[in-house]
């Protein structure tokens, strides 16, 4: 009998060893197990970003600047077009004419909407309706319209004198003589009605706007109308596109590859598409046509106030002796300096007893400048006078010589050259010639640039330029290649 107990005992440890080394075992396959999932866990707590933030309110936005070009009058031009320069994304500037291209660059979308300014000031709006490559650039072709008028301001309510010679509170009533009759009372008291003895509508009396629910008689609202790309970034649209975002338009983005005209008198096939008014719209300015006139371009969906560029002088007689020594500096830059006319001997004894007076000869007259434009500029508020000149030489096309000159006074009152270039008709290539268009808040900061043109023999480029602390520096030059850098050393 105590060998069956002995054996009974063995058989109860043997069994309770094997089942405390399954619980092991099963413990140790929990514990990889959980190892294994909090492995399979980690990418995904490190993929969630956890609260997602609202986009900041005073976030950046797209600010595009172009130069408008055209011929005939302001405001009624005969022909025209829109040339992309920059697109401000937040960051930096991008090149208007390639940024976002699909195919025709997102400066030229169809309905978008830019300001045109001059020194800073509004003098109409342009309305992009078709993008083309013109001579290996894209331009954009639409519309001039005027600003719109300013909104009436609503006329004041006339006070009731009634009302006013009482101590209590009321609104304003309506004189007449269903007053009397409806109240039945003279204590002034409104009567409570209700139910059938309610009184009708009154016309006169002020309600809330509605909502017009036949425009949303297909169930869809316009202004929430899906884009074709949602994450695509937009210019500011014109009213007439945001009215016309439901309706379903023709396709703007079909382009044509423009040749190289510079005849506008060359016959060629019609190009361009119908706009969604049916009129067509066709490239119409080609070429640099010598009554071209240029003004800046800004697209921007903020409303921003107007920031003139013109500077204030306190003493008029300043400006008229600094743009003097600047024309002096010009004309010894364009080989332009008057040599003294040589002394002419007497002849007689009267001629020598009247050149014994040594009578001082008159200066020379200066040198002409040919197409001289002079503009100064208050870039920054409070930054001072920055004068810009540009002027050329007599001649033919390959003998002219053309000079920009970007200048402040100093301290003493004296003319600092900030920079300056100089460029010769034949060589127009290799050293533009600079035209200036005028300044500009490419930045969105408050501070202005200066736009030029650089114009060569069979290519541009526009180039902006800010002056800060003593120098004029280049900004930004389209395009992204040399030309025009010779220029800007």
């Amino acid at each position: 009998m105590l060998d069956s107990l002995t054996s009974q005992l063995n058989r109860n440890r043997a069994g309770q060893t094997w089942a405390t080394r399954q619980a092991r075992r099963h413990c140790r396959g929990l514990a990889l197990a959980a190892a294994v999932a909090r492995i399979a866990l980690v990418p995904v707590w490190g993929q969630y970003p956890g609260q997602v933030a609202k986009p900041d309110k005073d976030a950046p936005q797209l600010r595009a600047v172009g130069v408008l070009e055209w011929t005939g009058a302001q405001g009624q031009p005969k022909t025209s077009r829109l040339v992309p320069i920059t697109v401000f994304d937040g960051a930096a500037l991008q090149d208007g004419g390639v940024y976002l291209a699909h195919p025709e660059p997102m400066a030229l979308e169809g309905e978008v909407e830019y300001q045109l300014k001059s020194d800073g000031k509004n003098i109409g709006l342009f309305d992009v309706e078709n993008a083309a490559r013109e001579q290996g650039q894209w331009v954009g072709y639409g519309k001039w319209k005027p600003l719109p008028r300013p909104k009436k301001a609503a006329p004041v309510a006339k006070v009731d004198e009634e009302d006013a010679q009482s101590d209590r509170p009321t609104l304003h009533r309506k004189h007449g003589s269903s007053d009397s009759s409806s109240t039945g009372s003279t204590s002034g008291a409104p009567s409570s009605t209700s139910g059938a003895n309610a009184p009708a509508a009154d016309p006169d009396r002020p309600t809330l706007h509605k909502k017009n629910t036949s425009d949303n008689a297909s169930g869809t609202d316009s202004t929430t109308a899906p884009a074709s790309d949602p994450d695509r970034p937009v210019l500011h649209k014109s009213d007439q596109a945001k009215k016309d975002a439901a309706k379903p338009g023709e396709d703007m983005g079909h382009v044509e590859d423009l040749p190289d005209v510079t005849d506008p008198d060359r016959p060629r096939l019609v190009r361009g598409k119908f706009a969604g008014n049916g009129s067509p719209v066709l490239p119409s300015l080609m070429g640099l046509p010598a009554d071209m006139q240029q003004t800046v371009a800004v697209s921007d969906a903020r409303d921003t106030p107007e920031h003139s560029w013109a500077y204030s002088w306190a003493n008029p007689d300043d400006e008229a002796k600094l743009k003097a020594d600047l024309e002096d500096i010009a004309r010894k830059e364009l080989g332009l300096v008057a040599q003294p006319a040589p002394k002419a001997k007497p002849k007689t004894a009267a001629a020598t007893k009247s050149s014994k007076k040594r009578l001082t000869p008159p200066p020379p007259a200066a040198a002409p400048l040919d197409d001289e434009v002079f503009r100064v500029f208050e870039l920054a508020y409070g930054s001072g006078a920055t004068m810009v000149l540009t002027a050329r030489t007599e001649g033919t096309p390959e003998q002219q010589k053309y000079v920009t000159l970007i200048a402040q006074p100093d301290l003493y009152g004296s003319l600092h050259v900030l920079f300056k270039s100089v460029a010769v008709g034949a060589h127009l290539d290799n050293t533009p010639r600079m035209r200036l268009v005028d300044a500009v808040d490419a930045l969105a900061d408050n501070r202005g640039e200066l736009l030029f043109e650089l114009r060569g023999s069979s290519q541009r480029q526009f180039a902006l330029f800010r002056v800060l602390r003593g120098s004029a520096t280049s900004l930004f030059v389209t395009g992204g290649e040399n030309f025009g850098s010779e220029a800007m050393n």
